[in-house]
């Protein structure tokens, strides 16, 4: 059963980060193909914005998704509903006409994906065994990035020669299918019973809040925001190495080959040795490989780092949420996984969102930054999380 359940889930995540990822080199192109909005904002920013404000509402709402998922013991409707939202959000992108309509889309994608992750990851923990979560998440993370890999190259492809539509069209597609695969396979599991019944359950608890919960919230965090550093640049970056929409996504794309290959396995090993010196690793080794992306010449220099960003991030996602598997109460695991996907969420959004106005004062400038912020997580992780 627990293999049947993570292999399920697996599979649907494949499905819906190839949906939504067919979006991460699309919007900076369709933004500027629209009429300039009334408010006289650079470019750059009103990509961040856009792009930041999907992880802005995921990562507000997850923790009261998380409590939704707690309190109701069940997973697979929520995981079912976000996924609806996130389909015809996408698919919506074909009749917007201004940068206001494209603003209320990711809204509503981000809804989709705050209901959706937090049940997602209860239902993993909930079906999984410490001695071999590591692994399960590993699995786990491993589909969503084959998805988040292929999506942007896709996406490119299908943008330059058949147009944005047929981009919005694959990628909504790809989340329904995801849709028809978790009615079919995933099963509904009964939630655990609380550790302490008699306890008053609350949205935000902060008994549930503890510094190895936090810890892996804060290094999600910061992984998530130096990887998508680059998104909001993607005219720059195109004009300083010449090179078209393909050769970004190509770009981007690389780190999610490294983590294909090396997430499973370091997820086993976070099995055997322990989850942290693995995150600390992670962090460290992200932090040069961000910093240098701002100086890069080449498409082949910008590939070569994203190789680097793919196998640092592979040592921190896979053991990251194993340690808040491991670490969750019986009966909060959807508030206190919902804490580390948030993380990532805020990533995602303040990554794009940094970038974008730090940008204007300098290129290197938010790269430097994204540099510095994994050495301060790594600290923070040796010193407090267990």
């Amino acid at each position: 059963m627990r293999n049947r359940v993570v292999l399920a889930l697996s599979v649907a995540r494949l499905g819906d980060a190839l949906g939504n990822s067919i979006l991460f080199v699309i919007i900076p192109l369709y933004i500027a193909s629209l009429p300039s909005p009334r408010f006289p904002l650079p470019e750059p920013v009103r990509v961040g914005i856009l792009i930041s404000l999907y992880g802005m509402v995921n990562a507000v709402l997850q923790p009261f998704m998380g409590a939704l998922c707690d309190r109701i013991g069940r997973t697979k409707p929520l995981i079912q509903g976000g996924m609806v939202l996130m389909g015809l959000g996408t698919l919506a992108f074909l009749l917007a006409q201004r940068y206001t309509d494209l603003l209320i889309l990711r809204a509503v994608q981000g809804v989709g994906v705050a209901v959706t992750i937090p049940a997602s990851m209860a239902l993993m923990a909930s079906a999984t065994g410490k001695d071999t979560r590591g692994g399960a998440m590993g699995v786990y993370t491993t589909m969503r990035v084959v998805g988040f890999g292929i999506g942007p190259l896709i996406g490119g492809v299908l943008q330059v020669h058949w147009g944005f539509p047929a981009a919005f069209c694959a990628g909504a597609g790809f989340i329904f299918i995801a849709i028809l695969l978790v009615h079919y396979w995933v099963p509904d599991l009964p939630a655990k019973s609380p550790q302490n019944p008699g306890r008053r359950f609350r949205v935000i608890d902060r008994e549930l809040l503890t510094p190895g919960i936090l810890g892996a919230a804060l290094a999600t965090f910061i992984m998530a925001c130096t990887y998508t550093l680059m998104v909001t640049l993607e005219k720059q970056f195109n004009t300083r190495l010449h090179q078209t929409a393909v050769g970004f996504s190509i770009a981007f794309s690389a780190l999610m080959v490294t983590r294909l290959f090396f997430q499973l396995p370091l997820g086993r090993l976070s099995d055997r040795i322990g989850r942290k010196p693995l995150i600390i690793a992670g962090l460290i080794a992200i932090a040069p490989a961000t910093a240098l992306m701002g100086v890069v010449n080449t498409t082949a220099q910008l590939t070569g780092l994203r190789l680097f960003q793919g196998l640092a991030s592979a040592a921190i996602a896979a053991p990251a949420f194993a340690l808040a598997g491991d670490l969750s109460d019986a009966g909060g695991e959807g508030r206190q996984m919902s804490i580390v996907t948030m993380g990532f969420g805020l990533g995602i959004a303040f990554g794009p969102l940094i970038s974008g106005f730090l940008a204007v004062h300098s290129f290197e400038l938010p790269f430097l930054v994204g540099g510095v912020l994994s050495l301060a997580g790594a600290w923070f992780v040796y010193r407090f999380v267990p």
